[in-house]
This record gives C-alpha cells, structure tokens and sequence, in this order.
C-alpha cells in the first residue's frame, strides 16, 4: 500500500498518512481525502488543506519511494 505525505507551504509541517495525526484525532492510516476540507494546518494555521502540497509516496510494505 502507498502513502502519500503532505507539506505545508508555510511553516513545512508535513502530514503523513501512515502516521496519521492522533492529536487532531486522525489515526494511522487516515487519507488525505478523508481529511475535512476546512482542515488547516495544525502547526501554524495559517495554511487550508487545499494549500499543502504533495510531497512522496511512500510504499507500506518495503518503506521505499513510489
């Protein structure tokens, strides 16, 4: 399975959907997608989901780049 991680243009803070974002109360696995659309950036707030930028996949399974 592949994930993909997100990158705020602001501040750099990455979400990953392999870690999810238990603070905000996404656990491990949650996709981007299944983010709100309102979700802004937990480290600055100054960025909206729809700003973050795609950064890799990253396979499951050998931990290697897509």
């Amino acid at each position: 399975m592949s994930y993909q991680r997100y990158r705020c243009p602001e501040c750099g803070f990455t979400y990953a959907e392999e870690q999810g974002l238990p603070r905000e109360g996404f656990a491990p696995g949650t996709s981007w997608g299944d983010l709100p659309e309102d979700w802004a950036c937990p480290d600055c707030a100054v960025r909206d989901k729809i700003d973050f930028l795609p950064v890799e996949a990253q396979d499951a399974s050998t931990g290697a780049r897509a």
